[in-house]
């Protein structure tokens, strides 16, 4: 059922998991313990999914005795599932109780000195397990479709404090000298990639009655202020979709080397601080993680051959939520963007089409290699051509219903064929559904975002293309001046759409030269325009911004900035480019999460024709 696991799904999956995890920051590793529940008694080998994980035990929990069991894991690491775990179960128990210690090079971990973290006091560390990858944390059925209860008890060092996906219980003060317990329970049944924990030097600040912004103390209260129509958002959520089952909505702002926009993790979603521009610009990161609480968190796929399930409804119901925010006309500039995103992932996998399917095949794929916009953009343009075909009012009460029948599984594409044809029978006469499923590309009954102000950003982007190819100073500059003038109503998602849609590269570098002195655009505290326009500058060998390129490269880890950047230096042809792509991650790369590192390492490798591709591409 899932290419990316060796749990085997012919025996008894796990109800929940009591978890201890000694922090040890000094080594960079957590020792602990695993006790698990089944649903029901279960005898023979039981098989759960590691990676790099050293087991140093099993015992039969279900008994004072707590008897070891015998147990085998795999000597060799496969490439992407890890190591294989088989507890040898010689009679009918439904618990079981694993002692472990992780790597200091865990995929899901990611380890700060205190020089890494704002106050410069304390370390910090913080989990990331999408796709495959809290294995490494603790031995787990580490799929998609293996839901558990799970609580937890943190051992940290007293002078911090830990959050996680799940409800705090209690503090519990001088467990042994200098060292404090946080305790946690999450009722609610999650898949493993929800999974998360961070500690360190961490502060909170009320937003509502049900939510709250927590990070490190020099930045939460810029947070608190970025985020403060966060309780509105959730009603506006809870009107679209129906009630918020996770009873809070928090968000930790990590250190800049978080390598994702968001991670939708439920009562404790993580974002990346550079949403945090003081314009509250960055609110649509919060609409997609907040939307994940029903189409991901709620609703998972099955696999991650069924990812879309998970994104292309959630990017769906973010823009419904932008929608009520912000209105139609603005809305379609979300649309917008993702038309451009959607066209890059054509180029990107024109050799490898079975990636812009929504249902895919991954066997001996890498999930993290394919990451990409498709199961977003393709997947949402997919129910905007369903709602545009049947209605809205029609759309919402199949939404409504596909979510009170779904809420707490997991499930694949084809479930969902089902129920969708069993609510519209005959919906494939005027939708070719299995085209937008199982064939490659867009489809040409995709819905093209319109609206008047998406029209007049497009038009300066087409006459920029004018201009750029055959440069004119004197036209150059009179088109400066409309610029300047078409400029002083737009907001930051104007400026993005406009930059976004630009050429990668440019013949002529006097015009990058003109348009950053007159925006200043390479130091824009807006990270999304500052890096499309150093994109745009890298990819053209724009010499004069490789400071300001160099300095972003050391500021942030997110990938959605990193891979454009590099890849753009990489590719210039510029020597000087390229070398200082080489220099920079030379010295950046401790600073970066172990799965940014791979993707910047898969780049360099590319560049030098020893792999095809770098990994992940961030929405």
């Amino acid at each position: 059922m899932d290419p990316h696991s060796y749990a085997d799904f012919s025996q008894l999956l796990t109800d929940s998991i009591a978890l201890d995890l000694f922090l040890d920051f000094e080594r960079r590793i957590i020792v602990g313990s695993a006790d698990f529940t089944l649903r029901q008694a279960f005898s023979g080998d039981f098989v759960l999914d590691t990676r790099d994980l050293l087991v140093r035990g099993a015992f039969d929990s279900s008994s004072p005795a707590k008897k070891p069991l015998a147990f085998d894991i795999s000597s060799e690491r496969h490439p992407i599932k890890g190591q294989r775990l088989v507890l040898h179960l010689p009679s009918p128990t439904s618990r079981f109780l694993i002692l472990f210690t992780t790597s200091p090079q865990a995929s899901a971990l990611q380890w700060l000195d205190p020089s890494q973290a704002s106050s410069g006091k304390h370390p910090f560390v913080y989990t990331h397990c999408q796709a495959l990858h809290a294995r490494s944390i603790f031995p787990c059925q580490d799929t998609p479709s293996a839901r558990f209860r799970f609580s937890a008890r943190i051992n940290i060092p007293q002078e911090m404090r830990a959050v996680m996906s799940a409800a705090h219980v209690e503090r519990l003060e001088a467990i042994a000298p200098g060292r404090a317990v946080e305790v946690f329970e999450m009722e609610q049944p999650i898949p493993p990639y929800l999974f998360a924990l961070a500690a360190g030097e961490i502060a909170c600040e009320e937003l509502g009655a049900r939510s709250r912004v927590y990070g490190e103390p020099g930045m939460v209260k810029a947070a608190a202020q970025e985020f403060a129509a966060t309780e509105g958002m959730i009603e506006q959520a809870e009107a679209l979709f129906g009630p918020y089952d996770w009873e809070r909505f928090d968000m930790l702002v990590l250190p800049p080397s978080f390598p994702y926009g968001g991670m939708e993790n439920p009562r404790m979603v993580f974002l990346t601080p550079t949403v945090i521009v003081g314009d509250r610009s960055g609110v649509s990161v919060v609409a997609h993680e907040l939307a994940h609480s029903w189409t991901g968190n709620l609703i998972t796929n099955a696999s991650a051959n069924d990812f879309w399930l998970n994104e292309g409804f959630t990017t769906y119901a973010e823009r419904r939520i932008v929608e009520v925010l912000d209105g139609k006309e603005r809305v379609a500039l979300h649309y917008g963007l993702g038309w451009n995103g959607w066209e890059e992932e054509i180029e990107r996998f024109k050799d490898r089409p079975e990636f812009t399917k929504l249902k895919t095949n991954q066997e001996n794929v890498d999930p993290d290699e394919v990451y990409s916009q498709v199961p977003y953009e393709k997947g949402c343009f997919f129910l905007k051509r369903l709602e545009d075909e049947v209605s809205r009012p029609a759309f919402d009460d199949f939404l409504e219903r596909y979510i009170a029948k779904f809420r707490f599984t997991s499930i694949d594409t084809e479930t969902f064929l089902v129920f969708l044809r069993d609510y519209f029978p005959g919906i494939d006469e005027k939708v070719n559904v299995d085209r937008w499923i199982y064939e490659p590309g867009m489809p040409p009954d995709a819905p093209k975002p319109k609206s008047g102000i998406l029209e007049r950003v497009l038009g300066m982007v087409a006459e920029f293309k004018s201009q750029s190819e055959s440069y004119d100073e004197e036209a150059w500059k009179k088109y400066l001046e409309s610029l300047k003038e078409e400029v002083l109503g737009w907001q930051a998602l104007e400026w993005q759409v406009y930059l976004e849609s630009l050429p990668k590269k440019v013949a002529s570098v006097m015009i990058l030269r003109d348009l950053d002195s007159v925006f200043h655009l390479s130091r824009s505290p807006n990270w999304d325009l500052r890096v499309a326009f150093l994109v745009i500058a890298a990819n053209s060998g724009f010499q004069a911004c490789y400071n300001d390129i160099e300095q972003a490269l050391m500021m942030v880890g997110r990938m959605r900035y990193l891979r454009p950047l590099y890849s753009g230096l990489l590719d210039s042809k510029d020597e000087a480019g390229m070398d200082l792509a080489k220099k920079v991650f030379a010295e950046a790369r401790p600073k970066y999460h172990p799965i940014a590192r791979s993707v910047v390492e898969g780049l360099m490798k590319a560049k030098d024709g020893k792999s095809n591709d770098g990994k992940l591409y961030e929405q």
